[in-house]
């Protein structure tokens, strides 16, 4: 019989695992704008190297499971010595892999800002920094907000994925719950309300701001 009043007494373990899991995956988020950006500007460069390298890096963190992503980078430090934080690999792994993820989403912005207010801001004597700092990167911020909500929404569903390399996170949480209760249902059903209700703060906040850039215009 389901028994959701077994879960209330670890509500506060599920909660604490809840902030864990808003934390990394929105740390990895806001991390990965600026090297998205970077990253999208280096796949558009003139220069060979630099573009195959971006196209290289895209195409491996696009083309291969998160969950293997996490493994080698978990294991890479210790096999030279050095032990990192799960907390840290998890962070770093999530911003890598959305790193590529938001270069493609930049570079579709990118190229729906027309050529022409490239040319007209050079006219007026902007320099190539200039011109990506105030011309195209304010646009494509707004131009891609939808896709970046919905980045965001990915990358804080697959950050239960971090359970594996030991990050106490919600989904962990979940399961410690279930093994203390002998009820996985009501723990899981639990955990999974609680992922509903974060992944509907990040749509509510894209929508905010969604709004807030219209108005702006």
């Amino acid at each position: 019989m389901f028994d959701p009043a077994v879960i209330v007494p670890y509500l506060p373990t599920l909660i604490e695992g809840a902030g864990i899991t808003f934390a990394v995956s929105i740390l990895a988020i806001l991390l990965g704008i600026p090297c998205g950006l970077a990253l999208c500007f280096l796949r558009q460069s003139r220069g060979r190297a630099a573009a195959t390298a971006a196209a290289v890096y895209i195409s491996f963190f696009r083309g291969t499971p998160l969950l293997v992503q996490l493994l080698v980078f978990f294991y890479i430090p210790p096999a030279y010595g050095l032990e990192l934080p799960a907390y840290l690999t998890a962070v770093a792994v999530l911003t890598m892999n959305t790193t590529a993820f938001q270069a493609e989403i930049f570079r579709g912005g990118l190229q729906a800002i027309p050529r022409g207010q490239v040319e007209a801001a050079r006219m007026l004597g902007f320099t190539h920094g200039q011109v990506r700092r105030r011309v195209l990167v304010p646009q494509m911020l707004r131009v891609t907000l939808p896709a970046l909500t919905n980045e965001a929404i990915d990358i804080l569903k697959s950050s239960s994925l971090v359970s594996v390399i030991a990050v106490s996170e919600l989904l962990r949480r979940g399961r410690q719950v279930a093994a203390a209760t002998y009820h996985p249902l009501e723990a899981y059903a639990a955990t999974a309300l609680m992922y509903l209700l974060l992944v509907s703060l990040i749509a509510y906040a894209g929508r905010h701001a969604g709004r807030r850039l219209s108005l702006s215009r």
